[in-house]
């Protein structure tokens, strides 16, 4: 159901100036029934002046005084032919002003943990532009050094369900053109549930596989003969010479 404009001005005008349900109100308006209350009671919208409907052809005075009538009755916007047609203007995602400066940091953070992701699905994700995530990319961008890589998520800057449809589609692409894709580029590629059932890379490598089989109480396979132990004393004990032996068979005759 299409809404009035300047719905909270029109619901003042309303609480002001008829005496329709809160109900009937804040259906109109798409608001909830106790915020029609508490601008009734002055909690809410203070200050903000009425929206005349009537004066700005939107409702008609029959149909308030159906709605007067008849506490079951709901409000229905007057048809202006002028809006027929229209749809909804196509454009990059609208981003709060507090929350551009920090939008450099989520493109930073997209480009080294997302690589796969093109300049478009980036730019539509967190509402920039080409140009800008190019200069990160080639980090030419003039305050490239005070950045750093935050989540867009975490600076509310997109949904998650919108990162994870955007890395999916990515992954899809990629698997499509062929590409081989390692472990560590699969899961980021994948949504964390998906990540979590992954079956994990084995720890061992492959050029001591089992080694995990030994056991300690196992004794290794005899190797060489060890060698004899030398005597520190053995090395003082030098060959007699043949002079040497000479003179002790004079001394005996």
């Amino acid at each position: 159901m299409a809404k009035p404009l300047m719905a909270k001005a029109t619901a003042v005008w309303l609480v002001d100036n008829t005496t329709i349900s809160f109900k009937q109100i804040a259906d109109f308006v798409g608001m909830h029934e106790l915020e029609v209350q508490g601008i009734a009671d002055g909690d809410v919208a203070a200050g903000v002046k009425g929206f005349d409907p009537i004066a700005n052809n939107q409702l008609t005075q029959d149909e308030i005084e159906a709605a007067q009538s008849d506490p079951l009755h709901k409000l229905k916007l007057k048809f202006n032919p002028a809006a027929t047609g229209e749809e909804k203007r196509r454009g990059p995602r609208y981003t709060p002003l507090s929350k551009r400066q920090d939008r450099p940091n989520s493109i930073l953070w997209l480009v080294k943990f997302h690589p796969e992701l093109s300049d478009g699905q980036i730019a539509k994700l967190v509402g920039t532009t080409k140009p800008t995530i190019q200069s990160i990319r080639e980090r030419t961008h003039w305050n490239i050094t005070n950045m750093q890589p935050i989540d867009p998520v975490a600076l509310g800057l997109c949904k998650q369900s919108e990162l994870d449809a955007i890395v999916q589609k990515a992954a899809a692409k990629k698997a499509a053109e062929g590409g081989v894709m390692s472990d560590d580029e699969r899961r980021k590629l994948v949504s964390t549930e998906q990540s979590l059932e992954m079956e994990n890379a084995p720890k061992i490598p492959t050029a001591i596989e089992g080694l995990e089989t030994f056991s300690l109480s196992e004794e290794p396979e005899s190797k060489e003969e060890e060698e004899p132990i030398v005597d520190a004393d053995s090395f003082f004990n030098l060959p007699k010479g043949s002079g040497e032996e000479e003179d002790e068979d004079d001394l005996r005759q």
